[in-house]
Order: C-alpha cells, then structure tokens, then sequence
C-alpha cells in the first residue's frame, strides 16, 4: 500500500463508526481525572493493534483492564523517549536563564550565554527528531508484539522494520502526518473561537478523529514491511 492509498484508509477509518468516535471523546474529556486518560491511550493503541492484525473496523470497548494497562504503557514509552531530549532543552534553558540573571549586563558573557542556550536548543530539536522517528515505530513494534513493553526498546529490529519500509517512504508518511497535524491545528483554532458548540465538536468529534487517523496510518505502514518481504 502506497502512501496515498494509505492515508485515504486513514482518513475514512474514524468516521466508520460515530458512536466509538464520540465515546474516545468522552474518554478525552475525562482525562483531567488520569483513568480516563489512561484508557483514552489504550484505546489508540488497540486501533493501532486492531490495523496490523488486519482489522477494518474500529474495535470494541471492553476489557477494560487490558485498555488501561496499554495506556500506561504507551505513557511509559513515550517518557522514555522524550526524556533525553527534553532534559537536553530544559537544562539548556536553565543554565542560560541562571546566567543572564547573575552577569548585569556583560555584553560578551551575553553573547556566550546565547551561544550556549542556542547550541543546546538545536541539539535538543535534533534529538526531539531522532527519537520522535523511533518512537512511532517503538509503539508499532511493540503493538505488533502483541503489548509487550520491551518491543518498544528493540532498536535493531525498530530500524529493521524501518528499512523494509523504506525510509524514503517513511519519511514521506512523516512529513505527510506533520502536514496533517497543521491542518488540524488550523481546525482547532477556528472552532475553538465558536463558543460551546465549537469546543463540543472539538473535543468529541476532532480530537479523536486525529488520534484515530494517526493510529490507523500508523498499523498500515507498519504492515506494509511485511508486504514488502
């Protein structure tokens, strides 16, 4: 499947069933109170599960122990993730905020203070990158591998699958996701100047729609490694 066929599937997927669409929103809305959240991650995750096992329809809500347990994980993986990137940029960030306090107007430290806070900047972006692309496909690896946590930390066999891919490919889906993000943002802002009405439609109906659409793309990339073999 070429990635235009691809995001058409993806793109249909969330509307084939309304009343599972509305309830992941109601599931989003409650996230404030953290369980919620958590079954809100499991659900995405069991789209994502559901698409490579070959599944055209949006699974179930039930075993909802099971749900919970995949969001967690999820959560778990992404902390693991971002947390070198983002320690990278905060520290960055600290530092340079601590020095400009303390150097009264020295022009050169100043300047060496950018320096710092731009180099760790970039080096943060470049990592935020790195281990964005490996991420995605750590939540894949370990969906195909049926929830098991340790798939998701499987470096070798993450750029494997890549590399059956095609990181042409990949990097094709990445930048189309990026674009769809955009569009959707662009959504956001309109209906979230209409008020009630606009954040209703938000919350159940296009939020969900999106993490829906990202976990659907996401199964049937990852199966298309295996097409390709």
């Amino acid at each position: 499947m070429d990635v235009g066929d691809l995001l058409s599937d993806a793109t249909r997927y969330p509307l084939s069933d309304w009343k599972k669409l509305i309830i992941l929103g109601l599931l989003f809305i409650l996230s404030i109170l953290i369980i919620p959240g958590f079954l809100a991650l499991g659900y995405v995750f069991r789209v994502l599960k559901a698409s490579i096992a070959g599944s055209d329809e949006l699974p179930d809500f039930d075993q909802w122990g099971e749900m919970f347990l995949d969001g967690f994980k999820v959560f778990v993986v992404q902390i693991a993730y971002f947390l070198i990137p983002g320690l990278v940029i905060f520290l960055g960030l600290w530092t340079s905020i601590n020095s400009l306090i303390s150097i009264e107007g020295n022009t050169t430290t100043s300047t060496a203070v950018f320096g710092i806070l731009g180099g760790s900047l970039t080096l943060g972006i470049i990592l935020l990158v790195i281990f964005g692309v490996l991420f995605i496909m750590a939540l894949a690896n370990m969906a195909y591998h049926n929830s098991e946590l340790k798939a998701a930390f499987r470096i070798r066999e993450i750029l494997d699958v890549i590399a059956q891919i095609g990181w042409v490919e990949y990097i094709i889906w990445y930048v189309a996701m990026i674009i769809m993000g955009t569009i959707f943002g662009v959504i956001f802002s309109i209906l979230g100047i209409i008020p009630v009405i606009g954040w209703i439609i938000l919350i159940l109906i296009v939020h969900p729609y999106l993490y829906l659409f990202y976990s659907r793309s996401l199964g049937l990339l990852f199966v298309s490694a295996f097409e390709t073999v």
